[in-house]
């Protein structure tokens, strides 16, 4: 649940983005961060291989006025994606102890496929650990990479990707195409889910009464 500032007027979220290897996780917060309002952005922290993989985590905050008077601090997480890696990725996730909203960044090259499998699970193995349920997450799916040839059909990679109504976003990352629409749309669940959860407070507060 997003962490709310009240003398700040301040809603902090953290949002994680999650995918297989180079399949287009760090493109989409360098776009993010390039196209950003200079006054609303932080700076973009990344540490990479030899190989400029991400080997730890990439990191942007922005800020936007999104509900009420309330500005709204967005945390952009990436995890590495290469399985190798997978003790830093639970390092990661422990260490942020709140997880507002997860993009999986799929890869739609044919080859693909089981890399984008594999992650998938992982991601939702990862999260179980710690008491995470994607299901109950806000969670969107973004489809990357579909001007390339030789890429799997939409419905063929919701088929093995989707779990439940969440959106799914076509994008091109590195030209920027889906990439402020991913953003928005798990902005969006994020706050419809803490909306849910301040009315499902108050009522409980009202029955005890």
């Amino acid at each position: 649940m997003p962490i709310i500032d009240y003398e700040a007027r301040i809603m902090t979220c953290n949002f994680i983005y999650y995918g297989p290897s180079q399949g287009g996780k760090t493109t989409n917060l360098y776009y993010l961060h390039q196209y950003a309002v200079n006054k609303s952005r932080g700076h973009l922290i990344n540490l990479a291989t030899q190989t400029d993989r991400t080997m730890f985590f990439d990191y942007l905050a922005l800020e936007f006025d999104l509900v009420d008077d309330f500005k709204t601090k967005f945390n952009l997480y990436t995890v590495p994606g290469q399985l190798f890696y997978e003790v830093t990725r639970k390092t990661i996730l422990r260490g942020l102890n709140v997880v507002d909203g997860v993009v999986f960044v799929a890869d739609s090259q044919i080859d693909r496929r089981d890399a984008n499998i594999e992650s998938f699970w992982n991601l939702q193995h990862n999260l179980q650990s710690y008491g995470l349920n994607l299901y109950q997450l806000p969670y969107v799916l973004q489809l990357n990479k579909r001007d390339l040839p030789n890429v799997c059909s939409v419905d063929e990679m919701k088929k093995e990707l989707i779990i439940k109504d969440e959106p799914v976003i076509e994008a091109v990352a590195d030209k920027g195409q889906g990439v402020l629409e991913t953003l928005r749309a798990v902005s969006k669940k994020s706050l419809e889910t803490l909306k849910q959860n301040m009315t499902a407070k108050q009522q409980n507060m009202m029955a005890n009464l």
